[in-house]
């Protein structure tokens, strides 16, 4: 089922979201695919969106949702910053969807996560794939793209 998406300035977007426990797994699968049904309408209505967080439709657990070439559940992640290296660019997000915001993220990442089987999982990720998953894990911790702003000139509408 999609399920509305939180707007900005929406209270919960900025709140610290909790870790799932391994009891709450099978109460949970039903909401991986509510995101990803989310993911789809926001493709479907705007043209873009690869991931979203739980916090975005006001669930506070540390889970992302990724549809990227297969699904992927991510399920209370740490990320590792490979070497200092950044790179700038325009960020969208399914929470001001026509907004874009120039934010500055960290080029390469080592992404460590529990997937839907609570297996341990661990990817690195590089570029686009690595912006995408400090844009969702920033959400887990209640910070928006618009806080990560490079100055005050940093924001475009998208027509």
């Amino acid at each position: 089922m999609e399920r509305e998406i939180l707007l900005l300035g929406d209270p919960q977007l900025y709140e610290i979201s909790e870790e799932v426990r391994r009891e709450e797994l099978e109460e949970l699968r039903p909401v991986f695919e509510d995101m990803f049904d989310c993911i789809k309408g926001i493709r479907r209505d705007y043209g873009f969106g690869r991931a979203i967080a739980a916090p975005q439709i006001g669930i506070q657990k540390r889970l992302i949702c990724m549809l990227i070439d297969r699904p992927y559940v991510i399920i209370n992640p740490t990320l590792e910053f490979v070497g200092d290296e950044m790179m700038e660019l325009m960020d969208d997000c399914m929470s001001f969807p026509k907004l874009l915001v120039r934010v500055r993220r960290y080029r390469r990442c080592i992404l460590r996560y529990l997937d839907e089987n609570w297996e341990q999982q661990e990817k690195q990720m590089d570029d686009d794939m690595a912006e995408l998953i400090q844009h969702e894990y920033d959400h887990l911790d209640g910070i928006l793209a618009t806080m990560r702003a490079i100055d005050n000139k940093s924001f475009v509408m998208k027509k």
